[in-house]
């Protein structure tokens, strides 16, 4: 044990005081040791208990002078364990003191009783415990210890982003802090922020983590870091002091009761968080039944990261996942494949329930589910570990999700990744969403090559469905390229073609929008043969309406008629009634996260405002949307009216301004 009022003198660096920031949690811990005499600092390894513990010690000891006596549980061989707590009760027998038992989880089941002996023999004892279970004694007060603040998720960790918005985050100030001792030249940029950002998130905000990083910041500038660490964290964390966090992994594992050692292994199945419906249906087969494996979650939740979003549900630590993969994949038997197959029927009973929502109308709740399951749905579409059929297949049960909710970029990686490893001939389906979201992103040159295979691959198939879809696609390019008669074209056949019934894509509602915007461009004093407002009959397979406004039964495609609607009111002078229109457009989609809705129905929001003699509004609002219009889009209409009315370095600021402030900030100034 060593000299325990030697340990009681153990205090908090200052430099570490004021990186990490624990007061409030240093404030709460010293509370509940005044109203009670057990507390219980818990979290996974890393996460700063020990740390917490000592400012707490600091803090009481500075102001009360309390005697306070610090045991190191973790060097302490379990021959020692019984001598430990014969010296203890000796040697503070009858003293008020702070006794500090830091690591109790390497006692494993002995931890409980020797805490509960220690209280009993010494009544006028405090203990602070650390730990990463609970104690579960009478009378204990657990305090989890919570990760560090994090930064917004970064669209792009390549990207430049301003240092400043992320600078206040704990977690960057700690790795930023850390980085400087191990690269005096190491500085938080603008060029390097999206990186931090990246890298502070995927260690979860776990100060041990962390540190570690940080100190390879002379070997590996943040991208790389975060590249090396994605692809390998536990070689990425080894070596030096962190060897700690496998010798902690392995400790933590050794100690945990057999089941408990199987549920962790088969939690590192789980990409994001998991709550005890997920565990049961995913981890609990054979020996680790469904019931089993939510008791030994029940136990292990203290040493897990708590989801602070969705209460009930929590995750793994980057590191610890990863050595709990390795285990798993080193487990004899099917273990391993059994659980990756049940983690991925999962998935595909979320995606089908996102898409029989978004079919049915409740098209928020679609999305809000299908963004909710992404980490875990992306792990389901990685075709080296399911294959690339079962990927793809996932990939295009979610197609409204990388076409009407904003992540394109996303569905293109998932889709050309499988698709690389699908042997020929390749789903027909799958090379439908490849072409309509290459068209997007890069235009027409990479379409045309993915829309002939889709099309003979649909014919071999005898996919009805999918031909309409095809057609769809050609009418959408030929629409942003002002194409508008073969548009119109392409999108009658297409609406020939979609068989009756529910279909996986764009369903009749969205088709007859998108033609009667192809023929609000070719005559808009024509109004469409089919009315886009009128409600379709509702698809009995569909989930019950949710959220749809008006009782509308597709909300996104009734945003494309409203969008049609505007252009054809605009072409006959109606401005206020077009604009009218188009707003409540935009309001749809960005509820939906609908990037290219949002950025062709902001631009013809540009060309009436221009139209109305508000040229920097107009310009700013193009601006704003300019890096989320489609590629194969022709430059808007309101570019060529301003380019005639506004002095060119005017055009040039109010477009940079608008590009700077994103349509976000923007749109609800109109």
């Amino acid at each position: 044990m060593g000299d325990p009022e030697a340990c009681a003198r153990r205090t908090v660096p200052a430099e570490l005081s004021d990186v990490v920031g624990r007061d409030r949690e240093a404030a709460a811990t010293a509370e509940l040791l005044a109203a009670g005499r057990l507390v219980t600092l818990t979290g996974p390894a890393g996460i700063g208990k020990t740390r917490l513990a000592l400012r707490t010690v600091r803090g009481l000891t500075s102001g009360d002078g309390a005697d306070t006596v610090w045991v190191e549980l973790s060097t302490l061989p379990e021959s020692r364990w019984a001598v430990m707590e014969h010296e203890l009760v000796f040697a503070l027998d009858g003293r008020e003191v702070l006794l500090v038992l830091d690591g109790c989880e390497q006692l494993g089941v002995k931890a409980a009783p020797l805490v509960s002996d220690l209280m009993a023999w010494l009544p006028r004892a405090r203990i602070l415990a650390t730990s990463q279970r609970r104690l579960d004694l009478p009378g204990e007060a657990e305090l989890a210890v919570p990760p560090l603040s994090l930064p917004a998720e970064p669209r792009d960790p390549a990207a430049r982003q301003p240092a400043a918005a992320i600078a206040g985050c704990a977690a960057v100030r700690l790795y930023e802090e850390r980085a400087r001792g191990a690269d005096p030249f190491f500085r938080l940029t603008d060029a390097n922020a999206a990186a931090v950002a990246a890298l502070c998130r995927a260690l979860d905000g776990i100060p041990g983590a962390l540190e570690l990083a940080a100190g390879r910041a002379h070997r590996y500038p943040p991208l790389e870091a975060l590249r090396r660490l994605t692809a390998d964290p536990l070689t990425f964390l080894a070596g030096g002091a962190g060897r700690a966090t496998r010798v902690d992994a392995e400790r933590t594992h050794r100690l945990a009761s057999p089941a408990e050692r199987l549920l962790w292994e088969r939690l590192s199945v789980f990409a994001g968080s998991f709550d005890a419906a997920a565990v049961a249906d995913v981890c609990g087969f054979g020996e680790l039944t469904p019931a089993t494996a939510v008791e030994a979650l029940a136990r292990l939740a203290p040493a897990l990261l708590a989801d602070e979003e969705r209460p009930g549900r929590h995750r793994l630590p980057l590191s610890v996942r990863a050595h709990a993969a390795m285990r798993l994949a080193c487990r004899p038997g099917d273990d391993g494949t059994t659980v990756v197959r049940r983690h991925q029927e999962r998935c595909r009973a979320l995606a089908e329930r996102a898409a029989g929502l978004w079919r049915g109308g409740a098209q928020r709740e679609a999305r809000a589910l299908a963004l909710a399951e992404l980490p875990e749905l992306r792990a389901a579409m990685n075709p080296l570990a399911v294959g690339p059929g079962a990927a793809l297949e996932l990939a295009v049960t979610l197609w409204f999700l990388w076409t009407a909710c904003g992540l394109p970029a996303e569905g293109r990686c998932h889709l050309e990744r499988a698709l690389a490893l699908h042997p020929r001939p390749r789903p027909a389906r799958a090379l439908w969403l490849a072409a309509w979201l290459t068209a997007s992103l890069d235009g027409t040159d990479g379409t045309d090559p993915l829309l002939v295979e889709a099309w003979s691959a649909a014919v071999q198939e005898g996919e009805d469905a999918c031909l309409a879809h095809l057609a769809h696609v050609r009418g959408t390019i030929a629409l942003w390229e002002r194409r508008h008669d073969s548009a119109v074209t392409e999108y009658r056949e297409a609406l020939e073609l979609l068989p009756a019934g529910p279909v996986s894509g764009p369903g009749r509602e969205v088709l007859r929008a998108a033609l009667a915007l192809a023929l609000a461009h070719v005559d808009p004093l024509v109004d469409p043969p089919v009315d886009p407002f009128a409600d379709p009959p509702v698809d009995p397979s569909a989930e019950p309406l949710g959220d749809a406004p008006g009782g509308c039964h597709d909300p996104w495609a009734r945003s494309w008629a409203r969008h049609a609607a505007a252009v054809r009111l605009a072409r006959r002078g109606r401005t206020e009634a077009a604009r009218a229109e188009v707003l409540c457009a935009l309001e749809t989609q960005s509820a939906l996260g609908d990037r290219t809705g949002r950025a062709l129905s902001a631009e013809l929001l540009a060309e009436l405002e221009a139209d109305r003699g508000r040229y920097t509004r107009s310009a700013r609002l193009l601006g704003s949307v300019s890096g989320a219009r489609p590629a194969a889009a022709r430059p808007p209409r309101a570019l060529d009216v301003l380019g005639g009315r506004m002095p060119e370095e005017d055009l040039r600021a109010a477009y940079a301004e608008g590009a700077r402030i994103g349509p976000r900030a923007l749109l609800p100034e109109f």
